[in-house]
Order: structure tokens, then C-alpha cells, then sequence
């Protein structure tokens, strides 16, 4: 299973963001000029709907820019990184 690479997840964010705002502001105008709740709800309903299936599934241009992992083999020869943590200075109180 291939998983939405970084770049990808930004875009969807983005993607996400412009549209929910583009479809609210489109639903608010048409329903206050039709003086109809219910068509404002439909429109902003169904951009969501939109949104969710451009957005949610993992396609294929969300992936252009993979990951590169290295072999578990290979992973073995490179040291693993000190966490900063590890090396942290004690705190000295007074009693």
C-alpha cells in the first residue's frame, strides 16, 4: 500500500481549504439571494461532498513525490541518531 507523501498532504490540505471557503462563500451568496435556507444547505452540502472525494482517497497526484526508504540491511550499517534528550543537564535544588 502506497501512502500520500508529504508534498501530496500539503496539497490536500490546501485543496481542502479553498474549496470548503469557495463553496461556503458560493452557497452564502446564492442563498441570500434566493432567500432559500434550504438551497444554501444543498449548495454548501454538496461541496463538501466534492470536497471529500477530491481530497480523502489516496490519487495518484497526491504521490509524486515518494518517500525513499532504505533496506532494513542497509539501515544496519548507518548509525542511529542521539536523541537530544538522552544528554540533558540535571537539575541541582536546594533542600
Amino acid at each position: 500500500m502506497i501512502s500520500m507523501d508529504w508534498q501530496g498532504q500539503k496539497l490536500a490540505e490546501q485543496l481542502m481549504q479553498i474549496m470548503l471557503v469557495s463553496f461556503a462563500v458560493v452557497a452564502f451568496i446564492s442563498g441570500f439571494v434566493l432567500g432559500s435556507f434550504q438551497i444554501m444547505l444543498l449548495i454548501y452540502a454538496s461541496g463538501v461532498l466534492l470536497t471529500s472525494l477530491i481530497t480523502v482517497p489516496n490519487w495518484p497526484f497526491f504521490n509524486r513525490h515518494p518517500l525513499k526508504w532504505l533496506d532494513p540491511s542497509e539501515a544496519e550499517k548507518h548509525p542511529k541518531p542521539v536523541s537530544a534528550n538522552t544528554s540533558s543537564k540535571k537539575k541541582t535544588g536546594k533542600k
